[in-house]
């Protein structure tokens, strides 16, 4: 029997690409742990307003090509593009090990904004495609727990950078991702679910009219517009959690930033880590009694992050900020594991990569934007208040979806 017709290869799928989801977020992540190691070399980045511009290229780059990422995705055998997507992301890491001036970083930085960006979409309907009914909601949310283990080890590169060299650190890291394409090359296998517009050449006018018409199939209705929203929303604060609760914890309580670095990603990966175990097993329990069971289980996540970002932003000591940042990331995760689920019951597996893709624009243009604004905000002395203030946005995502989102089906096939 091949590898591929056995039983527990849906589950060897994702535990395959839960380590380039690791890989995904720990590439990323770590410059965000490593400012202070690496403005001794490249004075630029003594500015927060700065690195806000350093890590927000990344963001607008990954956000503009995330819906082509996801209309290839639907289009093309996604075993190549996830290979390809981390072969490129995994090089362009291992250079900026390399990199002695910020112009270097900056264009790196987007390189691998349109790398990384061809992963995400293809990986998670790849997964949807091997985990229908009662497993899917757990299968996302295990691969979930990938990108929060690679945020958690991001936070290790400021310490092999405090031991090392931030060189050091990159090199390394990237040279993992390189290895590890490899590996996929010999294990990871495609499947769809149906027949889809995959089979019509990218670039021919019937290719055209395909990506219209998924295009016209999405934005055309309005349960695709509200998932848009409230997937866009809480990316506020999600974002500017991973990307400058280091920079809280290492102003707020002069923590030194080799263990700030750490201290926030490990504890918003570990409690992420339960809540997407926990959402996902709510969720795919409780779509067997009721359609909206992934709804109600994300809304009850994003419930979670209101009261923890208001601990987070205004509480006084150390301990009061930790609990918000764990209530968060448990929050968070249960809202996470079920965005892509939700997604199947309202649109068609042809078309789930490319729905995601513009989840993800609309989600990273919300976090490009918020990270530079708390950039600013860092600068003024103003990062706890303002980080607090965004549990405002995500209580209108949530009254919204609950109101409006009404699916018809438990996992959508037909357009």
């Amino acid at each position: 029997m091949k590898l591929k017709e056995k039983s527990c290869y849906p589950w060897l799928v994702v535990a395959l690409l839960w380590v380039v989801a690791l890989l995904n977020y720990m590439d990323r992540q770590m410059l965000s742990t490593m400012k202070s190691s690496i403005m001794g070399d490249i004075r630029e980045l003594e500015t927060a307003e700065n690195f806000g511009r350093l890590m927000a290229v990344f963001l607008w780059i990954y956000g503009l090509m995330s819906p082509m990422a996801g209309l290839v995705a639907d289009r093309i055998n996604r075993k190549w593009l996830i290979i390809g997507s981390l072969g490129v992301w995994s090089g362009v890491t291992l250079a900026m090990g390399y990199a002695t001036t910020f112009n270097q970083l900056y264009v790196l930085r987007a390189i691998m904004g349109v790398s990384e960006a061809l992963y995400i979409p293809a990986g998670l309907a790849l997964i949807a495609d091997y985990h229908r009914g009662n497993t899917r909601s757990l299968a996302i949310g295990i691969h979930m727990t990938g990108l929060y283990a690679g945020q958690a080890l991001g936070g290790f590169g400021a310490t092999v950078a405090h031991n090392w060299s931030w060189q050091t650190a990159f090199q390394s890291f990237g040279m993992i991702g390189v290895i590890y394409s490899f590996v996929l090359m010999l294990l990871l296998n495609e499947k769809r679910t149906t027949v889809s517009v995959s089979a019509k050449p990218k670039f021919s006018s019937s290719g055209f009219s395909s990506i219209a018409h998924s295009l016209s199939i999405l934005l055309g209705t309005t349960s695709f517009w509200v998932i848009l929203f409230y997937f866009a929303t809480p990316s506020f604060p999600g974002w500017g959690i991973k990307n400058w609760l280091p920079t809280l914890f290492s102003d707020n309580f002069e923590i030194e930033m080799s263990l700030a670095g750490p201290l926030s990603t490990i504890s918003i990966a570990l409690s992420s880590f339960i809540g997407v175990i926990a959402g996902g097993l709510l969720a795919d329990r409780w779509i067997g009694i009721n359609l909206r069971g992934r709804i109600y289980t994300g809304a009850i996540g994003l419930s979670l992050t209101i009261p923890a970002l208001i601990f987070i932003g205004l509480g006084e000591g150390l301990y009061s900020v930790i609990g918000g940042v764990v209530l968060f990331g448990v929050g968070f995760g249960m809202f996470d594991a079920n965005n892509m689920p939700i997604l199947c019951q309202f649109v068609s597996p042809g078309h789930r990569a490319a729905g995601y893709g513009l989840m993800n624009m609309a989600g990273v243009f919300a976090g490009a934007l918020v990270t530079k604004w708390l950039g600013k905000s860092t600068d003024a002395g103003s990062l706890g208040p303002d980080l607090a203030f965004l549990a405002i946005p995500v209580a209108a995502a949530i009254i919204l979806q609950l109101f409006v989102l009404k699916p018809r089906f438990a996992d959508r096939i037909e357009d």
